[in-house]
């Protein structure tokens, strides 16, 4: 079954991917360190505080989440982890995106050239609705499907 939501771009662009689900904040810095220090390939979720995302692999995937939480060094952080070619493909709120996460997709913007397509204000049923690894196509006007 295909369902819709509609948004709020803030980057906006087209793009599709498999999704990766957290019900609760995404701690950049404490989800992204290990990431940082064995650059292996992978992005590793290494928040043992974040039940959903614990574990997981979150390079190259679709971030559905309610808001980012923690250090103000979340920015730098997206930032960093996107210059190694293992940020999210995409970050898709539930909520109004917050300040750290919008200083992090701006940062990758515009330093490293790479858009992590963002879009807030998906609602909760957008977030009650989505599960680890299904479908998800973004498109420019802040559409997206889920799969």
């Amino acid at each position: 079954m295909t369902k819709t939501f509609k948004g709020r771009v803030v980057l906006g662009g087209n793009i599709s991917g498999e999704s990766i689900v957290t019900h609760q904040g995404l701690n950049i810095l404490a989800s992204y360190s290990r990431a940082l220090g064995e650059r292996n390939g992978k992005a590793i979720c290494s928040d043992q505080n974040n039940k959903d995302l614990y574990n997981k692999d979150m390079a190259g995937k679709i971030i559905c989440l309610p808001q980012t939480i923690g250090s103000t060094t979340g920015g730098m952080v997206l930032q960093s982890i996107t210059k190694l070619g293992l940020g999210p493909k995409a970050m898709l709120f539930s909520k109004h995106i917050d300040s750290l996460a919008a200083a992090g997709v701006i940062l990758c913007n515009v330093w490293n050239n790479k858009r992590i397509i963002t879009i807030d204000q998906l609602g909760d049923e957008f977030l009650d609705y989505v599960k680890d690894g299904q479908h998800i196509e973004i498109y420019e006007d802040g559409t997206v499907t889920v799969s």
